[in-house]
């Protein structure tokens, strides 16, 4: 393993710890700040269009300029914009600070590229899920810390606290090394989509898109679900969140070890069991055991990524890695105000209608999907 490699697992190791302890208590600070389950729905669907403008530019940029450069300015916007959350006593300067943090999702595209550059003779699926499963190692901690001092003090001091570390976390990755630019493409004067516009890869947008639909609904408003119908506790969440981070850790280093299209379809079927369990569910185990499971759906977005390396130029990486998350988000954005519409109807009716959907994602999948087996 590189020592770039290593320094890029620390430095989103540390950055899962703060993003644990505030990430997933946000829909419940709205709530606390007055915002009603159709306005959360609406926040959460403006970051997803914060984070879905983003990818594409980030994509053209690292592809362009470099990767260290995108990476280093990602984490020091993102610690920005926590410290503005954590400052601010009104819902809008809240909401502003959540929307400059949602625009820093534009990283995971620089920072896919660079870790496929550095991989290795690693597969690039091993390598994306590796640095992900780094990620949430430190993000099981995270919910715990954060939902404890949420009950104790005021989930306030979470982002406070949050913003502390994340200054940690960027001082480890301005030490990683850049790495040569592939301008084949810009030198013959293209900007680089074209060779990307064919039928393969956009029948594999389409596909993503449907699934990352599918899989996300249930999610936005889960904790205020089990808080609000179910009664559970602020500290319990978090641990319910800790054994999300858990779960992506593990689903990580398993599925990504299989083949990238197996371990896709393996993990939208652990997605239809979270849904069954929050919905089904009358215990906190159960309802753990599906945090466990909503880890699925990071790794799906990893092994899409990976998927995707099959249909693209290392010259256009970052542009293709840069559509391929820009299309994942698109569900960030339609799907929490469906989301929210379906909780004010019947709170249960995410999670019906959500376990549909994603059994139609498996299927669409096995039989629509332009990647074989074969390909990866």
């Amino acid at each position: 393993m590189s020592r770039d490699l290593i320094l890029v697992a620390f430095a989103l190791m540390t950055w899962g710890v703060g993003e644990g302890m505030f990430l997933f208590f946000e829909p419940l600070y709205l709530q606390e700040m007055g915002a009603s389950p159709l306005e959360i729905g609406a926040i959460l669907g403006g970051v997803g269009i914060a984070m879905t403008i983003a990818y594409l530019p980030a994509g053209y940029l690292s592809d362009r300029f470099g990767r260290r450069p995108m990476l280093v300015s990602a984490w020091i916007l993102g610690t920005t914009a926590t410290w503005v959350m954590a400052l601010s006593r009104t819902l809008p300067i809240f909401v502003l600070g959540i929307g400059l943090y949602g625009f820093t999702s534009f990283v995971v595209v620089p920072l896919n590229s660079y870790v496929t550059a550095a991989r290795g003779k690693w597969s690039v699926a091993r390598a994306i899920t590796f640095i992900s499963a780094a990620f949430n190692f430190g993000a099981i901690l995270g919910p715990l810390l954060g939902g404890w001092i949420g009950e104790q003090v005021g989930l306030h001091f979470s982002f406070l606290a949050a913003a502390f570390i994340f200054l940690l976390s960027t001082s480890i990755i301005i030490f990683i090394r850049p790495q040569p630019v592939e301008i084949s493409s810009f030198e013959r004067g293209r900007f680089g989509f074209g060779g990307l516009l064919n039928e393969r890869f956009m029948r594999y947008l389409v596909v993503i898109f449907i699934v990352m639909f599918a899989m996300y609904l249930p999610q936005p408003l889960s904790q205020n679900f089990l808080q609000n119908e179910r009664g559970i506790s602020l500290f319990q969440i978090g641990q319910l969140i800790s054994a999300r981070s858990a779960g992506i850790v593990i689903l990580n280093l398993t599925l990504g070890q299989l083949n990238a299209r197996i371990g896709f379809i393996i993990a939208q079927a652990a997605m239809a069991m979270f849904t069954l369990l929050i919905w089904h569910g009358t215990s906190f185990y159960q309802y753990a055991l599906g945090y466990i499971l909503l880890g699925s759906y990071q790794t799906a977005r990893s092994l899409a990524v990976a998927q995707g390396r099959a249909l693209t130029q290392a010259s256009n990486m970052g542009i293709a890695y840069g559509m391929i998350e820009t299309v994942m988000s698109l569900a960030i954005i339609l799907a929490p105000p469906l989301a929210g519409y379906l909780y004010t109807q019947n709170p249960v009716w995410i999670y019906s209608f959500s376990t549909m959907l994603i059994i139609l994602s498996i299927l669409i999948t096995f039989f629509f999907s332009p990647l074989k087996s074969s390909d990866l």
